[in-house]
């Protein structure tokens, strides 16, 4: 038998797919920190945690994003003989092979996801519901600095209600979260009826949807683009001149509602969308969190789902994306067959915060230690011993480990200092007949001989 060994020109060279990522211990560190901060806030306010899996029924996703959200949806062949019966002909067209072969996708986010959790599984749920969930999801958009095709979302929703105060307990969410974090932010919010207003007043209530996806592009694109493509889309230039000076309104939150107030007057629609709004603004004053949130008219989400009130948060100190977002969507449920179920969420986005966290040295810097103390292994001497207190040292719940080979104590140190250990523990012959522990500060170079009882208070801080 011939074995054909790895060459230069066999070999395949390790790589992942573009707008994927590998996590590093200290990068995965410091995003669970991001995620059990987050999680830690929606568990004070309530919100229990869900799972869905990662991949749905495509007949689920479709039609919920809008046109452009749907080109960005990975669609997953169907398992085993998938082109099975499908002839050359049909194989000349995407569409037909799509169709044949293509029954399920990974999810775009969570939330259509969760409309149909809801459904499936209302008689199990108690209403209101707060859920929160921390999954991945996945668009085949393409990739650039703070963009992926694979990230995670943090979800948090209220569902079954129609109360303006889940959307300000979402807004204390959100402050809640940037303020542990430390990262300043500013909450933008806006309203979908007030667009439907503005679409209304303009003449172009039919073009909404080509409005609000345009318009959602301003911080990306500009106006002049924003503009361009309206006119693509067969707004008038009557409409959109129309429309440019309430997307430059300017002032104080207070100066926009009431500038609003009166240009909406002709729609009722338009004025139910600015009495939410100055409803939710008048109890974030309340709260003293209103100087974080600002109103802004180019606010659109650009996704369909959307009926209310929609959020969207920006880093002031870097530039990149947002970084939260979400709203109210009055009837996602009813796609699913469950009618007149309102909700409202928010989204945080754990890539771009990190970037962010990353950006401005906010992160901790116990997030990236790995263990407290090292024990050097010096042979059959101290092993047994060493195992001894690395397994109570664990047990009062600190990060210990025991290097495992007795290698020269040069290599042992090195690990130490590529991993970030702040103490190295040494038990030989002397120390196990003594009953100490040379116990070196790898920071300080301060070495010492201990109890275990005072390695313990040194090792956590305590002396």
């Amino acid at each position: 038998m011939i074995v054909l060994l790895p060459t230069q020109k066999n070999m395949t060279k390790p790589s992942i797919p573009k707008g994927t990522r590998d996590f590093l211990p200290t990068e995965t560190a410091r995003r669970n920190y991001i995620f059990d901060t987050i999680r830690n806030v929606y568990r004070k306010y309530g919100y229990m945690p869900i799972e869905t899996p990662a991949m749905e029924n495509l007949s689920t996703l479709l039609g919920k994003y809008g046109d452009e959200g749907d080109k960005l949806l990975f669609k997953i062949l169907n398992s085993g003989d998938a082109f099975a019966g499908i002839s050359a002909d049909d194989l000349a067209h995407s569409n037909a092979i799509a169709m044949k072969t293509c029954e399920k996708g990974l999810r775009y986010d969570l939330t259509v996801p969760f409309a149909r959790f809801v459904v499936q599984h209302q008689n199990e749920l108690t209403f209101p519901f707060k859920r929160y969930q921390i999954q991945q999801v996945w668009r085949a958009d393409r990739p650039q600095k703070g963009r992926y095709r694979e990230f995670y979302q943090c979800d948090a929703d209220v569902i079954g209600s129609a109360s303006l105060l889940n959307e300000v307990e979402l807004v204390q969410i959100i402050d809640d979260v940037f303020s542990q974090l430390g990262i300043p932010v500013t909450i933008k919010i806006n309203n979908r009826k007030a667009l439907g207003g503005i679409a209304e007043i303009i003449g172009e209530a039919d073009k909404l949807t080509d409005i609000t996806v345009a318009i959602d592009k301003m911080d990306k694109i500009g106006q002049a683009d924003v503009e361009a493509e309206l006119a693509a889309k067969g707004v008038t230039a009557q409409a959109i001149g129309r429309l440019r000076p309430i997307l430059q309104l300017s002032g104080s939150n207070r100066d926009k509602l009431a500038a609003l107030q009166q240009m909406l007057a002709p729609s009722a629609t338009g004025l139910a969308g600015v009495a939410e709004l100055q409803m939710i603004m008048d109890y974030l004053q309340a709260l003293s969190i209103a100087q974080t949130v600002e109103i802004d008219l180019s606010l659109a989400r650009g996704l369909n789902y959307y009926t209310g009130t929609i959020f969207e948060v920006k880093a002031r100190e870097v530039a990149i994306g947002s970084i939260c977002g979400g709203g109210r969507y009055d009837d996602l449920t009813g796609i699913f067959g469950l009618k007149n179920m309102s909700g409202v969420g928010i989204s945080f986005g754990a890539d771009r915060i990190y970037d962010v966290l990353l950006q401005l040295n906010l992160f901790p810097s116990a997030t990236s230690e790995s263990a407290r103390v090292l024990f050097f292994n010096l042979g059959e001497a101290g092993e047994q011993q060493a195992l001894q207190y690395v397994q109570q040292l664990r047990r009062q719940g600190v990060i210990t480990e025991m290097y495992p080979d007795s290698h020269k104590l040069k290599k042992q140190f090195e690990y130490a200092d590529r991993r970030g250990i702040p103490f190295a523990a040494i038990i030989g012959e002397e120390e196990v007949k003594n009953g100490v522990i040379t116990l070196k500060n790898l920071i300080s170079g301060e070495q010492q001989n201990v109890s275990f009882e005072r390695l313990v208070d040194t090792i956590s801080g305590t002396k």
